[in-house]
């Protein structure tokens, strides 16, 4: 299975940003798929996961109200809007995918498979 990030770049704050992975390789309906990030000399966080069918989502506290995941199984797509960009959400930004889809993890260790990561700049 393969998942191929885009849509990373530079952007001023308070602007936005949509980013892409792409999955092949694998039955992409069958994998909650989630967005992770990691910032510079900062430990990999969770930013938000969606559930194979899209009905259910979760986010990170701190992107609550500004960033929306969403996927289109059709394309072997999921997106992840970015709204309302802040310097701190300057990181690499990972998605993943979950073959357990009982439930909607949070945890990085519950994935099993991992983009090439899109870098997200956001300048003051």
């Amino acid at each position: 299975v393969q998942l191929q990030a885009s849509g990373g770049g530079l952007v001023q704050a308070g602007g936005s940003l949509r980013l892409s992975c792409a999955v092949s390789g694998g039955a992409f309906s069958n994998y909650n798929m989630g967005w992770f990030r990691q910032a510079p000399g900062k430990e990999r966080e969770f930013v938000t996961a969606i559930n194979w069918s899209g009905a259910t989502t979760r986010y990170a506290d701190a992107v609550k109200g500004r960033f929306t995941i969403s996927r289109v199984n059709a394309k072997n797509t999921v997106y992840l809007q970015m709204n309302s960009l802040k310097p701190e959400d300057t990181a690499i930004y990972y998605c993943a995918a979950d073959r357990f889809v009982g439930v909607v993890d949070t945890a990085e260790g519950y994935y099993d498979y991992w983009g090439q990561g899109t870098l997200v700049t956001v300048s003051s």
